[in-house]
């Protein structure tokens, strides 16, 4: 049905969203020490604000893969949701946190912005532009 129809975009925004939603799984264990904690609002989490807010925002964004590519109506608003906190959450950590000395953080500061932004707001434009064939 919808998977017979879904578009190659579907499933090119739902694989890269799952994948993040397991990144977010993982972060209570810190796999790649303490900047691999979970940032919420700008602030980067540690403890057990880490361990819960991790795997809840894992559990958002696996319900945000799933619904994309199934083409479900619910995606839409948690896609919009989704885009605003991504923005919000780069510029409160843009403004609370001091940039470390060298030139690579800020341009990686910037290709993380430009991708993050890009495929989070993308993807809420993509499925506004594409709501009549979500069910």
């Amino acid at each position: 049905m919808a998977e017979e129809n879904r578009s190659q975009l579907f499933t090119i925004l739902a694989v890269p969203f799952a994948l993040l939603a397991v990144s977010n799984l993982l972060k209570p264990f810190q796999l790649g020490g303490e900047q691999t904690a979970f940032v919420f609002f700008g602030h980067r989490l540690s403890g057990t604000a880490n361990m819960i807010a991790g795997p809840l925002f894992g559990l958002y964004l696996l319900a945000y893969s799933y619904g994309i590519w199934y083409q479900k109506r619910f995606a839409l608003p948690m896609s919009h949701a989704y885009a605003l906190y991504v923005v919000l959450n780069l510029i409160l950590f843009m403004a609370n946190n001091t940039r470390p000395p060298g030139v690579w953080y800020l341009y990686f500061g910037i290709v993380y912005a430009v991708i993050a932004i890009g495929v989070s707001v993308g993807a809420a434009v993509f499925l506004t532009a594409r709501k009549a064939e979500l069910s």
